[in-house]
């Protein structure tokens, strides 16, 4: 996993790595505690802290795709990544693989 904030790629990939996390902890910690042991608190907090992070992934998308010129294709697979669970950890070491290539 890659944490750095040193250019708009890093950036992305840090909060996408982020981003990941807190979905996975969302569906299958928060929500299972929701439904299961009544505790909504952990859904509410970790919700939100999710939402936050997708929208800081989506404008970090955005700036990448610009600065970079990614295709129109690449950027729907980065959004497309960020839907499936452990989406953005399989995107994180594609785009590794693509930088040490460079």
């Amino acid at each position: 996993m890659h944490f750095s904030f040193n250019t708009p790629l890093d950036r992305f990939r840090t909060v996408a790595v982020l981003e990941g996390i807190s979905y996975i902890i969302l569906l299958f910690i928060a929500m299972p505690l929701k439904r299961m042991a009544g505790i909504p608190e952990v859904q509410k907090y970790v919700g939100w802290a999710h939402g936050v992070l997708f929208i800081l992934f989506v404008a970090l998308l955005v700036q990448v795709w610009l600065k970079y010129k990614w295709s129109f294709g690449k950027v729907v697979m980065a959004f497309v990544a960020s839907l499936i669970p452990f989406g953005t950890f399989v995107l994180d070491k594609k785009l590794a693989r693509e930088e040490q290539a460079h």
